[in-house]
């Protein structure tokens, strides 16, 4: 890993541990009786400010903008509740001001709109805990670690394959992610990222990042993020060394505006 990467790793963690004990998940989506709307500086303010995501496809102004895939789980989470088996598949991309409604069967659970159009699909099996402050505390704990994933895991892991993401068109599709437990919490976990595995194809490839859940130290379940990659080129440091420091840039300038 880059000094680069390392440098970037330390500052996303202080800035974790700020929005930690202040993020309130109602705040960034509307209700409509039983439906949820994301407006543009809401998803941006969770993408930046609690994921810290600074894709620009998550920026207000961003003619490509797209609810962050976070915020939809987060919310799916705070609203079913965690079973100990989860596997999250993403199908469609969620604009500005689409109201969404989750459709409920035994076992099977869809994000949908008005039209029926899916945009998130949750398989669950097992027991299930509402508990409001550990489905919180793991809401956290996952999207600081998802939020993560740019620069400073994908960028050496694409390294060690000789490849990296072009600038100019940076491709990453986050596709699904799982959860599964041995036994559900009884009290906040804390969930660790160990290690991933990149599957190549040609000019794309498959990211598998790995995590752990445990709870007073003891590992009692563990998930995975799977993340499709593509335009992937040779790999070369200062083009790669552009977008992270791009990347760098858009974040130290929302810290500077949110300091005004």
């Amino acid at each position: 890993m880059t000094t680069k990467c390392l440098n970037f790793a330390r500052i996303a963690r202080r800035r974790f541990y700020q929005v930690k004990l202040i993020m309130n998940l109602n705040q960034y989506f509307s209700r409509r009786d039983q439906q949820f709307v994301f407006s543009r500086e809401q998803a941006c303010d969770f993408a930046k400010g609690v994921a810290n995501d600074f894709n620009a496809i998550h920026d207000a102004d961003s003619s490509r903008f797209c609810v962050p895939g976070d915020l939809l789980f987060s919310v799916m989470l705070s609203e079913l509740g965690i079973s100990q088996s989860m596997q999250f598949t993403f199908a469609g991309m969620v604009s500005d001001g689409v109201a969404l409604n989750i459709e409920q069967q035994q076992e099977s659970c869809r994000l949908i709109d008005d039209n029926g159009k899916e945009y998130l699909q949750l398989k669950r099996s097992g027991e299930c805990l509402k508990d409001s402050a550990i489905i919180n505390n793991i809401i956290q704990d996952y999207v600081r670690f998802s939020g993560q994933n740019f620069p400073h895991i994908l960028v050496p892991m694409l390294q060690e394959q000789g490849l990296m993401l072009n600038r100019k068109r940076p491709l990453v599709i986050y596709e699904s992610m799982s959860l599964q437990f041995d036994r559900l919490p009884s009290s906040p976990p804390h969930l660790a990222y160990v290690g991933g595995d990149y599957i190549p194809n040609g000019k794309r490839g498959v990211a598998l990042l790995k995590f752990t859940i445990s709870e007073n130290e003891q590992v009692i379940g563990s998930g995975q993020k799977r993340m499709v990659l593509g335009s992937l080129l040779p790999y070369e440091k200062a083009e790669s060394d552009i977008l992270i420091d791009n990347y760098n840039a858009c974040r130290e300038a929302f810290l500077k505006r949110q300091q005004k």
